[in-house]
Parts: C-alpha cells; structure tokens; sequence
C-alpha cells in the first residue's frame, strides 16, 4: 500500500512539473494541487488512518479513541474546505463508514462535533449528501442509548440533535446551516402567512429543546464541584458546546421576533402553550449560559451572552424594542483549546514531510530520478521547441497508462481482499445480530421488570396520597369535634343562661303574684278595718246622737223646769210646801244631770282610745302600701328593663340580616315595605299614647309593654323587608334604601334607650325614628310599580308625538357625535384618536340605522292603524288597544333615552374620564329597546306584511350597529390598555412578588364582587321585567308577553 501512495505522489509531482510547463501562474499550480489533494483523498488508501488523515485534514493521533480533547489547531477546517472544493461531502461520508462509530463511543462522539461543524460551516450540499444516512444515525442514537454510563447517553442525545438539525434545515431550506439571518430574511421565510410563522415557531421550539437536552446532558455527566474544564476529559464534552451555544442564541432571538410577530396577529389565548414553552426554554437557556460563563474552558474560547433578568413580555407590543439580539463572540486568539497543539502539528507535519521523501525515494528508486537531468523535470527546459513538448507529454501520458494498469491490477487484488474481509464481516455481522437479540431480549426484560418497579412506586404514590388524605380528614375531623366541643359548650351555655333567664323571671312572677296576694290581703284587712272603724265610728255616733237628745231632752226639761221654777217661784209666795216639793226634784234632776256627764265622759275617754287605735292601724297601712307600692315600681322597672332590651335584640338581629348570604336567595315588594312602615307609623302612636298613660299613671304598664314589643317586631319586620326590597332595585334606591333603613334601626335603638331611666323618660322624642320612616315610604313609592298616567283620547297623539320625539333625539345624538368626532380629530393624534374616530363611527352607523328602524316602525304602524281601525279613526283604535299602545310608547321612550345616555358616555370616553363598559352597555341597552320595539309592533302587524320584514331588516341592521360598537369598544379599550402596560424594568423580585400578591388578592376581590353582581343583576332583570310588563300592559293571552332575557340576546344577536 505504501508502494501506491508512492505512486500517486510521484505522479501528483508530475502533473505539478506539468503545471509549471503549462502555466506558472500560483492560482493555477493551486487550483491544480487541490484538485488532485481531493483526488488522491477519494481514492488514495483502504487503510483506516491514512483515510482519516486525507478525509478530514486530521493526523492518525487525533483520532485514537481517548477522553481527551481535539489536540490539533482546527480539526474541521480542511474537513469544510473539501466540502466547499468538492461541492459536497461524499467523500466524508465514504471514509465515515469505515469507520468503528458502533463500538468505540469516543470517536463516535468526536464524529458528532466534526459533522455538526459540517453541517453549520461546510457547503451547503452537506445536508444533501448526508440525509440518505439519516435513519443510521437514529439506529446508532437508540443502540447508544442503551449504555447509561460513558459516552452513550452522550452519542445518544447528540446524534439526536443532528437528525433534528437536519430534518429542520430541509424543512426550512432558507435557514442556512450557521442560522445567520436578516430580519428580512427571517419574514421571507415565512412567506408572511401567520400560519407559517406559527409551525415555524413550533418546530424552533423542537429544535431548541434538543439543544438544551444536550446542554442539560453534558453537564449532568460532569462533576461540577470540580474544576472540571481543566481535564483532557472535561474538555473532550465540553468542546462541541460551543456549536451549541451558536445554535441557541440565533435560536433564542428568532423565537422572540416570531412570538411578536404571531401576538400582533393572533390572540394571546391561542398563543398561551406557545409562552410557557419559550418561558419553560427561556428558564433553561438562561441557567445553562449562566453556567458556561463560569467554566474556565470557554473564557478563553468564547464570550457568552447572558439573556435579561426577566423574559420579554409579548403581551406589550412596545417590548420588542427592549429586546436586544444576544451575540456570542469568538476572540480571534483563541482559536485552539491549547497552546500545545500548536507544536505538535508542526512534529506531525515534519513527520509528514518525512515519509513524503522516503516515498519520494522509493518512487525514484522504481522509475527513476527526477532531478533537473530528468527528462520530467520541465523546469530546465524551457528552451526546447514545441514537437519536443509534445513527444514529452506523450511519453508521460504513457508511463501514466502503465501506472494505471499497475494500479487496476492492485485494485483487483484489492477488491479479492474487499470480498474475504466481507465474508467475514458477514459472519460478524450475524454473530451481532445474535447478540443483539439476545440484547433485545435483555432490554425487554429490562422495561418489564422497570415496567412493574413503575408500577410499584406509583402504588406507593398512591398509598402515600391515600395516607397524606386520610390523615388530612383525620386532622379535619378532629378539627370539626373541636368545633363541636366548643358550639356545644357554647350551646349548653346559652341553655343554662336561658335556664336562669327562666327561672329568674318565675321568680319575679312569683314575687309579683306574693305581693299581689298580700297587697290583696292588706286591702281586705284594711276594708275590714275599715268597716270596723265605720262601725264603731256608727255606734259612737249614734251613742253621742242619744246622749246628745238626752241633753237635748234635759235642756228641754231644763228650760222646762226653769220655766216651771219661774211658776213656781212666782206661786211661792203662795206655796212653801210646793216650794220645797219643787227644790226636792230639783236636786234629783242636778243628780242625774251628773251622772248623765259622767257617762258622756266615759263615751269620750272610748272614743279617744277608739281614734288612737285607728290611727295606728292607718299607719300600718300606710307603710304597708308604701312597700307595697316600691315592689310593684321595682317590678315595672324590671319589666320595662327587660323589655326593652328583649326589643334591642330584636331590631339588632333585624339590621344584622344585612351581612347574611342567606337573604340573597329572599326577595320583597314596594307595596309589602311600605304596609309595614304603615304599622310601624301606627305603633308609634300607639307607643306615644301609652307612654303619655305611663307618665301619668306609672301603676298602668300592660299597654307600654304590649306597646314596646309591637314596635319592636315591626321594626324588625320593616328593616328585614327593606332589605329584600333592595336585592330587586335598581342600584342607587337600593343603596338609599339600605342606608334608610339601617338608619331606621339605629333611631330606635335610640328611642327605646329612654325606657332605660326614669328621668328621661320625659325626654323621648320620635322625630327622627318617623323621618327615617319618611324616607324609607319616599323611596318605597319610588320602586313602586307605575303606569302610563294618560287619558285613553290622548293615546293616539303621544304614539306619533313619541315616535318624533325619538327620531328628533336620534338626530340630535347624531349631530353630536359628529361633532365630537370634530372636535377630537382638531385635538387629538395618534392611537387615540384612531380608537375615538373607530367608536364615534361605529356610533354614527348605530344612529343611522336606529333612524332606519324608526321609520320602519312609522310606516308598519300605519299600516296596523288602517287595517284594524275599521270605521274608527285612529285615536278610537288606540285608546281601544291602551295597553298595546302603552308598551309602544315604553319601547319609543327607552330608545330615545338609550341614544341620549350613549351620546353622553361617548362624550366621556373621547374625553378620557369615561369608561368603554358604560358605552358597551348603552349599546346592548338601545338593541334591547329596539327589540322591544320590534316585538311591540309585531303583536298587531301581519306576519306576511312588508313593512315588518322591512321593520325586522332594520332590527337586524341596528342589532350588527351595535355588535360594531362593541367590538370597536373592546378593540379601543385593548389598544389603550396595551400602550398602558406596566414597565417591569425598574422593579425588584420583592416588588414583583409583592404586586403579584395584591393582583392575587384583587382577582379575588373582584371573582367576588363579580359573582354578587350578577346574582344582583339576575333579581333586577326579574324585578324589571315585572315591573315592565304592569306597566306596558303586558296581558296573557291577548297582548305581548314581556320578552325574557334569552329572547332578548337571540333577538340582538
């Protein structure tokens, strides 16, 4: 073999000596020595290391299997620059086959670099040649990656990048192999078709993913708590990184740019798997170029980037000018992993020259010198004429046929060895197929029994999960016993409390019964003693009554005698005998008269004792009642106490109904609330007048208490219907109502705190408690359902003056928005005025066609009036259909009001103290009127009438106005908010985690509000729709039902 690489160099000198003869210009001697260097590499040697060294420009050493780095100055740079000389790589891949990549993982791995260098720098026909060898390499990556130690996950994981690299590039054939583009380039490869760039980015994100694996890959397979970039071993897996780092920060930015460009056309939500999987790769790449910054190996070889702090955030259009393209710089002095492989390629080299002139030598030694006497030698002969040229290069050309021939005899013996050695390769390639079966076997045996240890741990997971939940429902069970433990303590309080309640107020009841009784038994006593007194008193009357006509009967006798001692003193000058007579029964009367004023004493001295004994028994009685009187004061305080406080809790539980979920599912009428504030306002007299009776007369209690605890249970039932009231009013009166009733419950806390103390009993003032009833009726009448107050002759005039009035605001609301489109078209630029100019359209078409259907509802109500009326004119045949009539005026009514309030919010909005949801809802608001306005005019039209397709055209028309104010609402408001974003530059992690916590809170807050909104929202539709139809005189049967809310959005939409 050392004969024919003597061959070929001598004839290599011949054709250089040829050259010269030829043309001695140095472009051509190069070009001419190129093109034979790749020559004699394509067909120089079958020996292994000689095809090596002519393939790839390396030496024999470097590639010895070893853990050692590329110990050469640029392995890949003779490699690439035969690609590019030869237009492709067959001649790579013909000395690749022949070599061990199966067995020797090492050279495998070194393979992977040189190709991977290849396929970045090499000609672009590498790619071509090298996809008929894809499947073998996707073979040789699963037979790697069985060996779980070494260089196998390795081989494994990079031979797989390279299928993927390749497989991407001949998807994408404008991506070049080094993936260096232009923005311009990169949209011309997505023929600007989102479709386009959306699988592109898809199939980037694949590619990135491989990179990162063997990123990840290599650096799991280094002990990183050593300096790890210093070993010949570190560095023979750390040196195809570099590529790789290459690769994924032109990757990284062309995923970036796509990703803008998909958010300016897609949704975010479509685009939502496509940000957690480049936040995903993004967390990754940054901590693997974090890493590699920090090896000691590639400071020397290449200067990393490091990607920001915090990814871009693609919601924010305005972001993609803070990107900033990462590149990664190879300093031009450190072309080589070591400074001593410098010197090393030089000892080859000279080696090299070496065995050049030993082949030189042995080549003379065969065919002779060829020296400058040589006739080969055209160097020195430049003086000889053209014939002898020629005879020269025929007598070359010949010795070149003889060469051949020597050459195809070689070749013959060589091919007789080729077929042996493939006789025995087929012996070993079936031993291999026996082992690999056996292997086969091992390997699924292997992922049977990993196939059962999966299975068991996830048994266990699930064991350790049920664990975990048992003792959570164990933790939570005991929890709730606690719980339980504590409402029974606290209930077996409250009963004991009660218990003693109870008990106290039997025992007050008793007392009050005692001292009923013995107030009953002193006033029997007394009466008794009264009527003893009133008998003694009778007696001693009628005794001094005796005495007094004994006197009086003696003083009669007495004047008597007198008058008969003056007869007889005037007879005693006639009579002494009679005299003495007369003396003697004088005397007997002075005797008795005596006795008779000692009995009358006697009568007086009992009468004193009587009056003493008397008055002592008042006193008993008078102290008696006055204790008795105390008790029953006592006893009217504690029960007025009592009562009041009993009335306290009431109205406190009352206002407490406020915060109970519960009431939410409740709910009351205007007319209900204003009946109870009715009561309420006749209790309060009744209190009044019941108080007056107490303060005059404290003995009369029965009528206060009765009072007391009335008021207290209307109040309650007051504020606890005032309560349900608002849950189906309209925002501001329920709010009002809330306040007034809550209001209410206070002043009556208030009021019935006088009962506490006497003195200020006098004090009590109801004033506030009946204004705060004042104004809960005023607000209760408000919600009260109304009516159309109007005379049935006056029906037919208000339909047309209505009917005018709605077009006049409709054309007012037009003129406005014209003119606010002016105005802000002098003032404003920009995005805002883009989006004030797109929403004050999309109003004036909503007036527009609001306008179109008026006309329509004029023409159709012309025509119901002339084919219903009969003979009757049409005020006749609107007052017979008063109530039909009514909802039309309703329905004319809110879609003026609607064209007004929209007017006004599009005023607000374009002024920038506005807000785009009350817009939206004033839209939605004018296509329910309209709707309603429709249905109103289809209960007395024909089905088959034009003017009602004409009418429900026009319904359409304002319907698709109204979609088109909403969709440039939502698309202004979008637009505003993504010029608004917040700028997360300045922030620290505190201040984001902090901000991301009161987000958190406010989401919640907000789901929150959200949910008691539309619940309240649901009871006012109800509420309203109950409302509408007594007031538009919706009757079953034979008018309009009321359109629910589902009628509604299918008729808008």
């Amino acid at each position: 073999m050392r004969h024919i690489v003597a061959i070929h160099q001598k004839t290599a000198r011949i054709h250089r000596q040829i050259c010269s003869s030829l043309d001695t210009s140095p472009r051509h001697c190069r070009s001419v020595r190129v093109t034979w260097r790749v020559f004699l590499a394509g067909g120089a040697s079958t020996h292994t290391h000689a095809l090596r060294g002519a393939c790839c420009g390396l030496h024999p050493q470097d590639w010895l299997p070893g853990p050692g780095p590329f110990v050469f100055h640029d392995p890949s740079s003779p490699c690439i620059l035969g690609t590019h000389h030869e237009k492709g790589a067959q001649t790579f891949w013909s000395v690749v086959n022949r070599l061990p990549l199966s067995s020797n993982a090492v050279l495998c791995w070194k393979f992977c670099h040189v190709f991977h260098k290849l396929l970045r720098d090499g000609h672009p026909n590498v790619l071509k040649d090298s996809l008929r060898y894809k499947n073998e390499l996707s073979d040789m990556s699963r037979m790697w990656g069985h060996l779980s130690e070494g260089y196998g996950q390795l081989c494994s994981t990079y031979l797989t990048l390279l299928r993927t690299k390749m497989e991407y590039h001949t998807k994408n054939p404008r991506f070049p192999g080094n993936l260096q583009m232009s923005d311009r380039q990169l949209d011309e490869a997505g023929e600007s078709d989102v479709n386009n760039f959306f699988q592109l980015t898809v199939e980037m994100f694949d590619y990135l993913e491989c990179e990162l694996n063997l990123f990840q890959t290599v650096f799991n397979s280094l002990d990183m708590s050593r300096s790890v970039s210093v070993t010949t071993a570190g560095q023979c897996r750390l040196a195809p990184l570099i590529q790789v780092i290459l690769d994924c920060s032109h990757l990284y930015d062309y995923t970036v740019k796509l990703l803008f460009k998909l958010h300016s056309c897609l949704p975010a939500d479509t685009l939502q798997g496509h940000r957690d999987r480049f936040m995903e790769q993004f967390t990754k790449l940054k901590d693997l170029f974090y890493r590699s910054s920090n090896l000691q190996y590639f400071k020397r070889l290449i200067q990393i980037p490091q990607l920001p702090e915090n990814p871009p955030n693609f919601l924010r259009a305005s972001a993609l000018s803070e990107h900033i393209s990462p590149v990664v710089v190879i300093p031009a002095e450190a072309s080589s992993p070591d400074s001593e492989p410098v010197s090393e390629k030089d000892d080859l080299m000279d080696m090299d020259a070496s065995q050049q002139n030993s082949f030189d030598s042995k080549f003379d030694d065969i065919f002779g010198s060829s020296s400058s006497s040589d006739p080969f030698n055209f160097n020195s002969q430049n003086g000889v004429n053209k014939d002898e040229k020629d005879h020269l290069i025929d007598q070359l050309y010949k010795e070149i046929s003889g060469l051949k021939a020597q050459l195809e005899n070689m070749k013959t013996e060589s091919q007789r060895a080729v077929l042996q050695l493939k006789g025995r390769v087929s012996e070993l390639e079936a031993e291999l197929a026996e082992q690999q079966h056996l292997r086969q076997q091992a390997a699924d045996e292997s992922e049977f029994l990993r196939a059962e240890l999966d299975e068991l741990k996830k048994k266990r997971e699930d064991t350790e999960k049920a664990q975990r939940s048992l003792t959570e429902i164990e933790r939570k069970a005991q929890a709730n016993e606690q719980r339980y433990s504590r409402l029974k303590e606290k209930y077996s309080e409250l009963v004991q409390n009660h218990a003693d309640l109870l008990r106290k107020n039997a025992e007050v009841t008793k007392q009050v019964s005692v001292a009923r009784q013995a107030q009953v038994d002193l006033e029997r006593e007394k009466k008794e003693l009264e009527d003893s007194f009133q008998r003694i008193s009778d007696q001693a009357q009628r005794k001094t009554q005796e005495q007094t006509e004994v006197l009086e009967s003696l003083k009669q006798e007495l004047a008597t005698s007198k008058q008969e001692l003056q007869i007889v003193q005037g007879s005693l000058e006639t009579s002494a005998q009679s005299e003495a007579k007369w003396t003697a029964q004088i005397a007997e009367l002075e005797k008795e008269r005596g006795s008779l004023v000692n009995a009358v004493a006697r009568q007086e001295e009992q009468l004193s004792a009587l009056q003493e004994q008397l008055e002592y028994t008042q006193l008993k009685l008078s102290s008696t009642q006055e204790s008795i009187c105390q008790l029953a004061k006592d006893q009217r305080k504690i029960l007025l106490a009592e009562s009041r406080r009993a009335a306290e809790q009431v109205v406190q539980e009352a206002l407490r109904q406020f915060e109970e979920p519960t009431l939410f599912s409740c709910a009351g009428s205007a007319d209900h609330l204003l009946c109870k504030v009715r009561s309420v306002s006749s209790c309060i007299e009744q209190l009044e007048q019941c108080w007056s009776q107490y303060l005059a007369c404290p003995e009369d209690i029965s009528g206060l208490l009765h009072a007391v605890t009335l008021l207290a249970h209307l109040t309650s039932d007051t504020i606890v219907h005032g309560s349900t009231t608002c849950l189906r009013a309209p925002p501001e009166p329920a709010d009002s109502l809330t306040e007034a009733c809550k209001q209410y419950g206070r002043e009556t806390l208030i009021y019935l705190g006088f009962l506490e103390e006497e003195g200020i009993l006098e004090k009590a003032d109801s004033t506030a408690v009946r204004s705060c009833l004042t104004r809960i009726t005023a607000i209760g009448e408000e919600l009260l359902p109304r009516g159309l107050d109007i005379k049935q002759e006056e029906l037919g005039d208000l339909v047309d003056k209505e009917l005018a009035a709605t077009s006049a605001a409709i054309e007012t609301a037009t003129a406005r928005i014209e003119e606010m489109l002016s105005k802000s078209r002098a003032g404003d630029t920009g995005v805002k005025l883009e989006v004030n100019e797109r929403i004050l359209g999309s109003c004036t078409s909503l007036m527009q066609a609001i306008q179109v259907l008026i006309v329509a509802s004029k023409e159709l109500q012309r025509e119901i009036v002339e084919s219903g009326r009969g003979t009757a004119s049409p005020k006749e045949f609107y007052a017979k259909n008063s109530r039909w009539t009514e909802g039309l005026i309703s329905a004319s009514k809110a879609v003026g009001w609607g064209a007004t309030v929209m007017v006004d919010a599009a005023d607000l909005v374009v002024q920038g103290r506005g807000k785009f949801e009350e817009l939206m809802v004033c839209s939605r608001e004018i296509a329910a009127s309209t709707a309603q306005l429709v249905a109103a005019s289809k209960v007395k039209a024909d089905k088959d009438s034009p003017n009602l397709a004409q009418l429900q055209q026009a319904s359409r028309g304002v319907n698709q106005a109204t979609a088109a104010v909403v969709a440039s609402t939502v698309s202004g408001k979008l637009q505003i908010e993504d010029t608004d974003n917040m700028d997360f530059s300045s922030m620290t992690l505190t201040q984001i985690k902090r901000q991301e916590m009161d987000s958190q809170v406010r989401v919640l807050e907000l789901e929150n509000e959200l949910q008691k909104e539309r619940q309240k929202l649901g009871e006012l539709r109800k509420k309203h729709y109950e409302l509408a139809g007594v007031a538009e005189g919706w009757e079953e049967g034979t008018e309009a039902s009321p359109p629910t809310l589902q009628e509604a959005v299918t008729e808008k939409e």
